[in-house]
Order: structure tokens, then sequence, then C-alpha cells
């Protein structure tokens, strides 16, 4: 197959060279081509790696190699092979039956994942040339994968007419019941873009099991079907609050809870919008010892429009108004355009004028609460900061001269 060659500048050729493998078009400021193959070179000339270009969310393509490669059915083979020898804790698990399986960049092509839920596969197409060329990887994968009993895609991105379809073999029922970290979830393989539970938090999840919240109150805002609260609840939380505007997440996430036989007493869920639950939290002076924010990358209602990008300090604000004393916030995005390196970058700016007007608006109180240490915990989608409160006490003359 003749590819394309494409001469990258030194500021592209020295960010492939560290590992980021996006490309945007900040790389190709001109190019007039898309959804194919190429051969990306320094202006020196060297080969620098094989890539393909496709308009997606993340960007405007990946490197899929360093090495020339061509996107045949043993390439993904090779490919599906390494991820299944990566997973094996997973698919031998005995508490575990839902799991991503293969994860973009991290398994060595980005644009595309492919996440298990018991005896079926759920593929996931991020830009329109990786749907070019499924064909190719799905039945690459059912060579590696033969044990897999049907497979469901899901659309990505914008231009189909249709968001989730049935690919091969058998269909599921319209609800099951899957395991992860010894906690059960009810799932559904064919209703839209969402399955019941997103498979890229397996670790969050996990450290609410192992009791992270243990003994505490979990606030989970964007909530979706409560899998943090199930999780922490089972983790042994003495009480979780689950907050989101659509109505069916009610439903769904009860289902979570009844079929892990939890008691739902202690255990509320709230359908409404978030910023109007941090009100009427303060309003009732409500505090939380785990707050989780995790929420899409925008979103919009009658009231008012919401970006990560753009409005994440905002939540961030408002959740530690409401947080306990050396409690933990739980922040988590997806969003395409944000990386964890700017995100951090972006609550540490935004979070110091609001910091200062914290202890402005405390000065008259006995008892002020100052923010001493900020500890953030990275993995491949989440961000936990753990703030730790400490009460300081001191006479209003104190008072007025650090304000």
């Amino acid at each position: 197959m003749l590819m394309k060659k494409l001469t990258v500048n030194k500021q592209t050729e020295e960010k492939l060279r560290k590992g980021i493998l996006v490309l945007d078009k900040n790389d190709f400021p001109t190019l007039s081509f898309t959804d194919q193959c190429v051969e990306l070179h320094s202006q020196q000339g060297k080969f620098l790696g094989t890539a393909y270009l496709s308009l997606q969310n993340k960007g405007l393509g990946w490197l899929i190699s360093y090495a020339k490669v061509e996107l045949n059915s043993a390439f993904f083979q090779y490919l599906f092979e390494k991820a299944k020898d990566k997973r094996f804790y997973y698919r031998h698990a005995e508490d575990t039956t839902a799991y991503r399986l293969f994860n973009q960049e991290g398994d060595g092509f980005g644009g595309f994942t492919v996440d298990i839920y018991g005896n079926y596969a759920v593929f996931s197409w991020y830009n329109s040339f990786v749907f070019s060329i499924k064909d190719q990887i799905v039945a690459a994968f059912q060579q590696v994968f033969p044990e897999v009993a049907g497979a469901y895609e899901k659309i990505r991105f914008k231009g189909l007419d249709y968001e989730s379809a049935h690919l091969y073999g058998a269909e599921a029922p319209a609800y099951f019941t899957v395991l992860e970290n010894g906690v059960r979830y009810q799932v559904f393989m064919n209703d839209g873009l969402m399955t019941g539970i997103f498979l890229d938090q397996h670790e969050v999840r996990g450290s609410l099991v192992d009791g992270l919240a243990s003994g505490k109150s979990l606030l989970n805002m964007f909530s979706y079907t409560a899998a943090f609260s199930v999780a922490a609840a089972m983790g042994g939380a003495s009480q979780t609050t689950s907050v989101d505007l659509a109505k069916r997440s009610r439903e769904l996430s009860q289902a979570h809870f009844e079929a892990n036989s939890l008691d739902l007493e202690p255990h509320r869920f709230v359908v409404m919008d978030v910023f109007d639950y941090f009100k009427y939290a303060k309003r009732h002076e409500l505090k939380y010892d785990v707050i989780v924010l995790d929420p899409p990358s925008f979103a919009r209602n009658k009231k008012q429009t919401f970006s990560v990008a753009k409005d994440y300090h905002r939540l961030v604000a408002q959740a530690l108004e409401i947080l306990s004393p050396k409690g933990t916030l739980i922040l988590s995005t997806n969003a395409a355009n944000v990386s964890k390196v700017s995100l951090k970058k972006k609550l540490k700016k935004d979070l110091q004028g609001f910091l200062t007007a914290i202890w402005r608006n405390m000065v008259y109180q006995q008892t002020l609460y100052t923010i001493r240490k900020m500890r953030i915990v990275t993995t491949s989608r989440y961000l936990q900061l753990r703030w730790t409160n400490e009460i300081s006490r001191f006479n209003h003359a104190q008072k007025f001269r650090r304000g």
C-alpha cells in the first residue's frame, strides 16, 4: 500500500519522540486531505513513523507505529494478542467479568476501544477512518477471541445515522449482570451510547470498594447510574447521595443497588441539576466526606451550559464549600480537549481567588478552615485531589491582620 509522505515540524517531531501519539491541526496547519494512512518524516527527511489522519474529538489522527506497517489482519491480530496477554488477570479473575480489553493508543492503536461485558464485546469507533476498516479489526478480534459470544458497536463520531448496533454473534439480553471488583452491575448493550457503567473507571471504583469511603458519606455528582455510589456502599460507606438531572438515572441507579442486595435506606437518588444541588446542600448545611465529580465534557439544560474546559473549576469551588474537613475530592473527566496537565494547572490558577474569598468570608468566625495541602493522584482518566482541611483558632486581632 503506497502512502503519502508528510513532513512535520520540529515541535511535532519532538512531541512524537516523547510518546505523545495524537496528532492535531497545529501539526498540519495546511493539510488538505484526511482519512488515510501516511508516513511521517522529519524536516531532514528521516522516517519517524506510520500514522493515519482522520478528524475526531481528540485531534486530527494518530501515530500508530514508529516502524513502517500495513494495516491488515495480521497487524490487528498482533495487537489483540498483546492486549489479551496484558489483561490475563481480568480474563481469569473470579470477581471481574467486565473490563476494558483494548484501550486506544495504550494498546497500540488510537481511535477505538473494546470493552468486555461478560460474554459480549463492545467496540467504540472514534473516527471515520477506523470505522472504514472495522471489518478487518473485527475479523482479527474474532480470530484472537473466539470465546466472545457476540459483539456490539458504538459510534462516537458525527456523520452516521445511528449510535449503536449489533455487530456479530449472539445477541445479549436486554439487561444482564456483570461483575467488577466483586460488585454486581446491571448493564445493557444496545440502548444508545451508554451501557450502564463506564469501564475505564475500574481503578476509581476499586479504591472505593477497598474502603476509600468506609464509614464516610459520599456525594456523587453527575452520577448517571451511580456506579461510584454502589462501589462506595459495598466498601462500607455510611451513606451516599447520587445526583443527576436525567430522570432515568434513578431507576438505573437503584437497579445496581438491588443487584447487590443493598439496603436503600441510607442511599439517596436525587434528580436535580448539580449546581442547584450545591445551593441546596449549602442552604441545609450539608457536608460530605467524599465528593465525586465526573461531568460530561459538555452539558446543557434550560438554565445554563457546562463545559469541562471552561467550567470545571466552578464545580471544584462549590464542592469545596460542602466538603468535610480532611475530605476527599475525586475529579474525573474524559474531555478530549483537556489534558491532565492543563486541568491541574487551570484548577490551581482558578482556585487561588476562590480560596482567598473563603478566607475573607470567614474572618468573623471563631474557627477557620484553611486548605493547607493539596495532593493530586492521577491515573489514565481521573484526578484524585485530597484536600487536608486543618482547623486554626485565633483571636479577632489575628483575623484582621491576616485578612
